[in-house]
Parts: structure tokens; C-alpha cells; sequence
């Protein structure tokens, strides 16, 4: 008996790396798989199969799954995605909105067409996927499911020549702190993450930067987010919601997210004088608590088991 046995998953965008690694998992700890995936290049172009070929992983290994091709970035796809799960399965219990692409260029050089296809695929997608199984969990009073969505640092603390991709992200984090709060009700928790991993997506930008990165390294490949992906979905992952785990080289950590740490109050209108002596007070003690944070947030060596 897995962690997950008696669950239906849907992973989107796991024909290849960090989504492939989840549904993989997924099926050894008895889950239920949805493995969509259109088998596009990572800027979104063209189209094979590929989770066809996890799906036939998965059955080796002695699990269940069945391939889905739609895309994520339409109402209609995401609709389409999880009534596989339904017509398959019978029922779902668990989202995975991995699904992603990149088109990286500085804001100077981006065009339209850049921007709202990474802007769909991520955001919308998570939207069109997610809506459903929402729906889904309030129309049946579904209870203990759960959803994982994937943002990244790009996002949530800023990387050049993203600003398409760093939009997206971190509107994902804000959306996933909502769909929390409206889901609380039924028990669902809405978790995110945000990966470090060796990809196709991200080994070209390492290189670029005369880093070298080996896939198959357990610390840095995309195979080291699939357990901390599948804790979440389990049901020890039950009080564990609205959060945001950092998971790269081998760490796992949790990430602070927006909280006001000092402020002033005027009873009149703020003169320019007075946020003269307030403002600069307030970036020292943002600067301060981040200091802290750095220090609390090194990594500490868990013993192996």
C-alpha cells in the first residue's frame, strides 16, 4: 500500500522532467494517473505523444494511468483534462499544475506573441485546469483533496530576462494563496512549489552560465521534487496549506511570503517630511528581516533513513 493508494491524480505536463519524475511516483505510491502532457518544446512549439510513454512506465511498474494531450492554456483543455480523469477513473482527488514553457527575452525584445503565450500557459493554465476539479470538490462536497501548483524564483524573487515568465509565477503563488482560502471549507489544502531542478527547460540557462548540471544527480535533477510533491499529496500532508516549499540541490525549505514587518501611523495626511524619517526606517527593517531570514534559512543535514 502506497501513500496514495486509492487517489486519482491528474500531473499536467508530465511526458517529460519534473512532471514526468511526479506522475511516476505518483503511480508507485498507488495513485491513479492522469498524465497529460502535449509534447511540445519548451517554448510551446510542435507536439508528440510522449505521455503515452510514462503512461506504459507506469503500467510496467504495475500502476494505472491513461495519457491526456490537451493543452492547459484553453478552458476547453483544462475541461478536457480533467473529464479524463472522470470518465477514466471515476473520480479525482488530486491536481498537479506543472505544465510550463519558456520564452526568455529582456522586456526591450519582447514581443506580444512572448508574452501571452508563457502568460497562458502558466497563469491561465493554472485557472483552466484548476477551475474544474473546484468545482468539481463544491458540487460534491468532495472532501481531503489536493492541489500543488508550481511557482519559481524567477517570480518570486525576480531573474533577468524573465519578465513574462516572473509575471506569471508569481501571480501563481498569489492565485494559489485564494484558491486556499475558498477551498478550506472541503478540507482541500493548495500548496506551492517552487523548484530548483536540471530540466531542458533550465539546463540551457545554467550552461549559458558556464554552469555544469547532471540531470541524473538526485540533488539536482527533477526526480528530487517528485517526494516532497508526493508528502503533499498525502494525507499527512493534511494540515500543511496556503504555503509556498522551496525544493533545490537537495534542500527543501519553506518560503516567507508577504506579511507587513514594521509601520508608522499619521493622524494627518502623510507629509513628504515625515516619510522622509518613515521610509527609510522601514527599508532597514526590511533589510534586517531578511538578513534574519538568510541565517534562519540555511540548510541543516537531515540524518538518512
Amino acid at each position: 500500500m502506497g501513500v496514495l493508494s486509492g487517489k486519482v491524480a491528474i500531473v499536467t505536463g508530465s511526458g517529460r522532467g519534473i512532471g514526468r519524475e511526479i506522475a511516476l511516483m505518483f503511480g508507485r505510491e498507488g495513485a491513479e494517473v492522469v498524465v497529460n502532457d502535449l509534447g511540445a518544446n519548451t517554448d510551446g512549439s510542435g507536439g508528440s505523444k510522449i505521455a503515452d510513454e510514462v503512461v506504459a512506465e507506469i503500467k510496467k511498474a504495475g500502476g494505472k494511468a491513461v495519457a491526456n494531450y490537451d493543452s492547459v492554456a484553453t478552458v476547453e483543455g483544462g475541461q478536457g483534462i480533467f473529464r479524463t480523469a472522470i470518465d477514466t477513473f471515476g473520480r479525482c482527488d488530486i491536481l498537479v499544475n506543472n505544465a510550463g514553457i519558456l520564452r526568455d527575452k529582456t522586456l526591450y525584445n519582447m514581443d506580444e506573441d512572448a508574452w501571452d503565450a508563457v502568460i497562458a500557459v502558466h497563469l491561465k493554465g493554472h485557472y483552466c485546469c484548476t477551475r474544474p476539479f473546484a468545482r468539481y470538490i463544491k458540487d460534491t462536497k468532495r472532501l481531503d483533496c489536493r492541489i500543488i501548483n508550481f511557482s519559481s524564483v524567477s517570480g518570486l524573487f525576480g531573474n533577468f530576462g524573465q519578465s513574462n515568465y516572473g509575471a506569471a509565477k508569481s501571480g501563481i503563488a498569489g492565485f494559489s494563496r485564494v484558491i486556499a482560502k475558498e477551498l478550506a471549507k472541503y478540507r482541500c489544502t493548495v500548496n506551492t512549489i517552487s523548484p530548483g531542478a536540471a530540466t531542458r527547460m533550465t539546463i540551457p540557462l545554467a550552461e549559458a552560465r558556464g554552469q555544469k548540471v547532471d540531470p541524473s544527480d538526485d540533488t539536482r535533477g527533477p526526480q528530487q521534487i517528485a517526494p516532497v510533491v508526493t508528502w503533499l499529496a498525502s494525507e499527512r500532508a493534511a494540515d500543511v496549506n496556503a504555503q509556498i516549499l522551496h525544493v533545490s540541490g537537495g534542500r527543501v525549505g519553506i518560503m516567507q511570503q508577504p506579511a507587513v514587518i514594521r509601520s508608522f501611523k499619521s493622524e494627518a495626511l502623510w507629509s513628504l517630511d515625515q516619510l522622509n524619517q518613515a521610509i527609510p526606517q522601514l527599508v532597514e527593517a526590511k533589510q534586517a528581516n531578511e538578513a534574519r531570514a538568510k541565517d534562519a534559512g540555511s540548510p541543516e543535514l537531515m540524518p538518512p533513513q
